[in-house]
Parts: structure tokens; C-alpha cells; sequence
């Protein structure tokens, strides 16, 4: 999503840390040029000001003019400003008495899937977490939670078939979390195609019931500005206590994101960064504040990789890499490995500098060919590639619904990348070589 603002700040600040000097003009053409990327993207005119005048007043202190790296000083100005705004620290969910959270949103904006994700994670935690059915609008919300409950193994609370009457099925709900036990409840409410009255008031009047200690309004970060005013909206009728951000993987410009915390004045809690189950993360400001900087984010890729990669699978593969032992099959599973992580393109953009990197772009048909041309082999030819003649290679290609061509491309960039792994002194050549492998 920031994709786009990324490539036009890094080359903002590029151009910023070329000058062994820095002036006053240096830096206002510099804020000009920020100001508009900002704008661009999407971001709130009064938010894009006031964030640029707070970066000018920094910057042009004493110490980061008279400084040895005046370019790198503002860079870091700018990502401890840019932190700030998306809210400073992390900011955890309160699990606290009387254990409920309410769940509100728009139609449309995930609001269903957010509470099952949250579900999840909290699950994942060691919570016993249930959800609870409150969209007496849409039947098929209902049935949508049912049916997601059953795939994370979460009790679901259904109300009566016909219950139109929010408060008195919320009392059930109670009464049903009595029997059901767990430790905390997630309550997904009604939408509308727009902010009204009458779902105003029947929130607030659920809201007076429950007392839920977080109330967390779920934002389609692909809606732009549109976004910013229904949180405005739902805040000051709702005191929210919280955001959660969907789509933060699509294609928008991302100004959401990064007006939401100032315009309201309430945190961003969590991200959806697709539409699985577990694509779903604690939102941390610093951390999205340095991939929009190229910066990546180192811990959240192991983090990442900690949660789908199993140690035992990790263990073999790095002992097959040190006896330069590595076949297809290693090959095959690496690939599912990395698969796991989600889109590959994301993965290798939570590495440092890996955003700068041109044609970075991972073409997913590509990688799917590339499976199905190692899957169309034989265990025996995944063991030993040495055996695939041409008469296999065409069988591969066939089978695969590849071209000879790519079945001997892959081949030869596979044979290439054992050979680098004979010494360890090459390693760095291996990440390349693996970009390539799997363009």
C-alpha cells in the first residue's frame, strides 16, 4: 500500500543526503517535496501540514545544520516524527474486566473477519476467546461467523432465528457465555453502507449495556479519506478505543493510516494484511514507519517466520545448506516455507533495503509455474537432478504446462545456486541467486 510514498520519500531523502552541507533552502524544498508526497497519498491537508511545520522546526536546529550527516539527521527526524504520528508506541489491547470487546464498523470493511482474526490471535496467546453474533441485519454475517468460528475451533454464540432485537440477544448472549465458559468475549455488531442514526443509537445503547472495555472500530484503509471521516464519526459518538486497519495489503495510497491516529486521537490496536486468517498483526507505528523508509522491519520477518516455520524444518534445511547436500525436495520445501510467510514480494520487503531494489515486483503466476515444474518431477529426479536428460525435461514441461525453456532455466539457475553454497564465502551471492530462482 505505501509502496508508492516509500519510493518518493527514499528519493526525497537520497537526494537530501548527497549535499555535504545543508541550508535553510536545502531543507524547504525538501518539506515542499514531502508535503506533496503526502498529499499524493492520500494523507489529510491539515495532518500533512502540521506534520511537515513539526519536521521544520527540528530540522533546522543548530545541531542537525552545523552536524557532519545533516541528510541522515533529518532522515531520522522524519522517522521519529512519522512514529509519532502513526501513534507512537504499540498500543496492547486491554483484556481487563469485564473481558468484552465490541466490534464496530461499516458494512463492507471486514468487520466479521477482523473479529475472528482478533479471535485468533488472542487464542494464539493463550486466551479462550468467544465471538458473538450481533448483526441482526445480514443473516449471512451470522452464518459467515458461524462458519469461521468452526475454522480457528472458536465457540460462536448464534441468536434466535428472527431476533431483531439487539439488547434482548446480547442478554442471551451473556446467559450463553455462562454454560460456554472462556475468558473473554468478541462482540461483532451491525453496519450500514454509511454512518447513520438509527445505527448510532442502537450502538451506543448496546454499548451503555455491555460496558465492553475495548471498543475497536474496524477502517478500510483502501476507502482514503472517506476512512478518516467515518472514524471521526464513529468516535465521537462512540468513544472508540481503538482502530483496526484492514487492507492495509491492497493497492490504495495509504493516507489513512496515516491521518487516522492524528484525527482522532485514538490508536491503531491491529492490521489486517489480507484476507487469511492469520494475516492479521498487532499494529507497531516504528515498524511500518521504517518500511515506508526502506528501513524494513527485521523483527516482524522473524517474527513472521517464528509463528509458520517449523524449527525442525529449519534445522534440516540449514544442516543440508552447510553439506552442500540442498536437491529439489529442499528446494520444494524451502518454497512452501517461504510461502507460509504469505506474499513473497511482502516478505522481502520487511528486509532492510530491499524496497530500493529495482523490479522487486514477484510475479505470482510465475512462482506457481516454478512449483509446478519441481512437483512434475520424480522423487528420484528431485534427489538427483543429475539424471534430467532431455527426454525428462520435455516429460517435466508437459507435465507442468511449461516450456522446455523454463523447465532449463530453473535447472541451470538451481545448479548454479549449489555451487555457491560449496563456499560459504559466496553466501551473499545466494539471495540473488534465489531472486532470480523464483522471478
Amino acid at each position: 500500500m505505501f509502496s508508492q510514498l516509500g519510493d518518493k520519500l527514499q528519493e526525497i531523502f537520497k537526494d537530501l543526503r548527497g549535499h555535504g552541507k545543508i541550508s535553510e533552502a536545502n531543507i524547504d524544498a525538501a518539506l515542499r517535496q514531502i508535503r506533496l508526497a503526502l498529499l499524493e497519498a492520500d494523507v489529510d491537508f491539515q495532518v500533512a501540514k502540521n506534520f511537515v511545520a513539526r519536521i521544520k522546526e527540528k530540522a533546522l536546529g543548530e545541531e542537525v545544520l552545523r552536524s557532519i550527516t545533516p541528510g541522515q539527521q533529518i532522515v531520522k527526524i522524519f522517522y521519529d516524527e512519522l512514529s509519532i504520528l502513526l501513534g507512537g508506541d504499540a498500543a496492547p489491547v486491554n483484556l481487563g474486566e469485564p473481558h468484552r470487546i465490541l466490534i464496530i464498523g461499516l458494512n463492507g470493511s471486514g468487520k466479521t473477519t477482523s473479529a475472528a482474526k482478533l479471535a485468533r490471535l488472542l487464542k494464539k496467546q493463550g486466551r479462550s476467546p468467544n465471538l458473538i453474533a450481533l448483526d441482526l441485519e445480514r443473516p449471512a454475517a451470522i452464518d459467515q461467523l458461524a462458519t469461521l468460528g468452526k475454522q480457528i475451533d472458536v465457540p460462536v454464540f448464534i441468536p434466535e432465528p428472527g431476533e431483531k432485537n439487539v439488547r434482548r440477544a446480547a442478554t442471551a448472549a451473556l446467559e450463553w457465555h455462562q454454560r460456554a465458559g472462556g475468558d473473554i468475549d468478541i462482540f461483532d455488531t451491525a453496519g450500514r453502507q454509511e454512518v447513520d442514526v438509527a445505527l448510532i443509537e442502537e450502538l451506543q445503547q448496546l454499548k451503555r449495556f455491555l460496558q465492553p472495555q475495548e471498543t475497536l472500530l474496524v477502517v478500510d484503509a483502501a476507502t482514503g479519506q472517506q476512512a478518516v471521516s467515518v472514524a471521526s464519526h464513529f468516535n465521537s459518538a462512540l468513544e472508540i478505543s481503538g482502530i483496526i486497519l484492514t487492507k492495509l495489503d491492497g493497492d490504495a495510497r495509504g493516507g489513512a493510516a496515516l491521518s487516522m491516529r492524528e484525527v482522532t486521537r485514538r490508536p491503531i490496536k491491529f492490521a489486517g494484511t489480507g484476507e487469511k486468517l492469520d494475516q492479521f498483526e498487532t499494529f507497531v507505528p516504528q515498524r511500518l514507519a521504517g518500511r515506508i523508509l526502506g528501513m524494513g522491519d527485521v523483527v516482524g520477518l522473524v517474527e513472521k517466520a517464528a509463528e509458520t516455520i517449523e524449527a525442525e524444518d529449519a534445522a534440516r534445511l540449514e544442516q543440508k545448506l552447510r553439506r552442500a547436500s540442498f536437491d529439489f525436495n529442499d528446494f520444494l520445501a524451502q518454497f512452501k516455507m517461504l510461502r507460509k510467510m504469505g506474499p513473497l514480494e511482502n516478505v522481502l520487503g520487511m528486509l532492510p533495503g530491499m524496497s530500493n531494489v529495482p523490479g522487486l515486483s514477484i510475479d505470482e503466476k510465475q512462482l506457481k509455474r516454478t512449483e509446478a515444474i519441481v512437483l512434475s518431477m520424480t522423487s528420484e529426479e528431485r534427489t538427483r537432478p543429475e539424471i534430467l536428460n532431455a527426454r525428462r525435461r520435455q516429460r517435466i514441461a508437459r507435465g507442468s504446462g511449461s516450456t522446455v525453456t523454463e523447465v532449463n532455466d530453473l535447472i541451470r539457475r538451481f545448479d548454479q545456486m549449489r555451487k555457491l553454497m560449496k563456499n560459504a564465502g559466496k553466501m551473499k551471492g545466494v539471495l540473488k541467486q534465489l531472486q532470480k530462482l523464483h522471478r
